[in-house]
This record gives C-alpha cells, structure tokens and sequence, in this order.
C-alpha cells in the first residue's frame, strides 16, 4: 500500500480530486486530498495573512500528524511551489515528488518568477478595493474553457468549487536550500492538450521523467481514470 497526498491548485479546493480519489483507494491506496487553508471545507480561513508558506505549513502539518512515510506527493499548478517546499521541509517522508501541470520553482522563486502571467493578477489583486483578493480565471472561448475544462456538466461542477485566494499566496517565495532535497525522485505530468495563450512552460531537467495527457489543465476532472493510470506506476 502507498499513501498518496493529493495537492490542489489556485482557486480550487480538495473537492477537484473525487473523481481520483476512489479508483487509487480502489487499487489499495491510501489517499488524502485535504482542502488548504482559504479553501473548500476551510474557506472560513480565508484572509490577506494566508499565503503559500500557510498552504506549506497546513500539508506539513497533515503529513506529521499522520505520520506518513514515503509519501507519493501530487502538486497541481500552483501546489507545484507547495509541494516543492513541502519537500525541502521533510524529505525523509517523501517518497516521490509529482508536478501536475504544476509550476516548477527554483530556492527563493515567487509564483511570477515561475510563471510571469501571474504578476497581472498580482497587480489588479493589489490595486482592487480588497488590496489582496485575487479571482479566479475567467472562462475562455473553446478549446480552452475553464482550466480546460469545456463539458457542461463539469463546468458547473469546477465553478461551484471555485473561489479567490490571497495575492500573497502569488507573492512569497519558495525556500528549497535543503541538500537532501535533490535525492528525492520527481516526475512531472504535462497537460498537452489546448494551451491558453501566455502560459508558459519551462523545461524539465534530463534526470527526471515526464509523462504527458492529451487534456487541458485540470486533468483530474476531464481524464482521472488515466491519471490514475500514471500515479499507480508510482506506488
């Protein structure tokens, strides 16, 4: 049995991996797919002080509370700076490290360094009347969607998930100094289906493998049967 935690990105909560999360239990995994702080079951926690080191701290928190071990680790885009940083935290409990269409930071990185399109939302965030909220992205004529997400009945499902998050999640930094960091196996899953205009990728270093889903970005909701599929080759 392996212990999969389960990572969400920007804007979404823990509900986005239902549809993931029984077929790994189903293959007798352990699964955790907590909503972090600001979001889903914990949105009442939502504020200006909330902020990646928060998100950090709430998936450290899970995992030495649990006391999990050789942990198969999933960040989706934004949670690609959580789970890097989670990472440099406890690498002892790490077992693989997962980048799902997910950001890849380098020590001492923000969300805008990673990814410059973030900086405009950063700044409308800073100049709105909240001085902090940023909103989700809009929807997008097809093929794009809503984080490609196109059919229907998804859409509604994604937007009733959906909410703002601090602009200070965009702002802070990574911190990956820890030596031990580099021993930890990485393998990152690229989303190739329609790309939004501005959305860049940057390249993966040799030693660590790369899968790819002809899907858009929220693949988890549009293809989790062959997500699954790729995950349990971790186990």
């Amino acid at each position: 049995m392996s212990t999969y935690l389960l990572v969400h990105g920007a804007w979404h909560s823990g509900e986005c991996w239902e549809r993931v999360v029984p077929l790994l239990t189903a293959a007798g995994h352990r699964v955790y797919a907590p909503s972090l702080t600001g979001f889903g079951d914990k949105a009442r926690l939502l504020g200006p002080e909330v902020g990646l080191d928060t998100h950090v701290d709430d998936v450290v928190r899970l995992i030495k509370d649990e006391d999990l071990t050789e942990v198969v680790l999933v960040g989706h885009s934004y949670a690609g700076l959580v789970v890097s940083s989670v990472a440099n935290r406890v690498p002892e409990r790490i077992g693989h490290l997962v980048h799902l269409d997910a950001m890849d930071p380098e020590d001492g990185e923000t969300a805008a360094d990673v990814q410059p399109a973030t900086q405009g939302m950063i700044d409308r965030a800073l100049a709105s009347e909240s001085g902090w909220r940023v909103p989700p992205l809009p929807e997008l004529p097809p093929p794009y969607g809503l984080f490609g997400v196109t059919e229907a009945a998804d859409l509604a499902w994604l937007r009733s998930m959906l909410s703002d998050m601090p602009v200070r999640c965009l702002q802070q930094p990574v911190r990956l100094d820890n030596p031990a960091l580099h021993g930890v196996p990485r393998t990152h899953v690229h989303c190739v289906g329609a790309v939004p205009p501005g959305i860049v990728r940057r390249p993966v270093p040799a030693d660590r493998r790369v899968w790819e889903l002809p899907t858009g970005h929220d693949c988890m909701i549009t293809m989790p049967a062959e997500l699954t599929a790729l995950l349990l080759q971790l186990a």
